[in-house]
């Protein structure tokens, strides 16, 4: 499982990608990411889960997130997206 850092905004976005990338390509299996810790964020953190599910496909691999935070679910329909990220039952 991935997790997601507490506080993801424009500034962490590289780095938080590159650690996620990091870690799906270790694993096997689908992608579960976690962002139950995720509590300060912008839409740059929509932006690098996209980016995690587009890896996880290339990989043809499935992809999930779990515990999105309710303010962010609302972005991601905002913007269309809320369906590219599955929440695991």
């Amino acid at each position: 499982m991935l997790v997601l850092p507490a506080e993801l905004t424009h500034a962490q976005a590289t780095a938080s990608l590159r650690m996620l990338l990091q870690g799906l390509a270790s694993q096997q299996g689908p992608v579960l990411v976690d962002a139950t810790a995720l509590a300060r964020f912008d839409s740059s953190a929509l932006a690098v889960l996209l980016q995690c599910r587009r890896e996880a496909q290339s990989l043809q691999r499935g992809f999930s997130v779990r515990g999105l935070p309710e303010r962010l679910r609302s972005l991601a329909a905002l913007y269309g997206v809320d369906q590219l990220l599955t929440t695991p039952a």
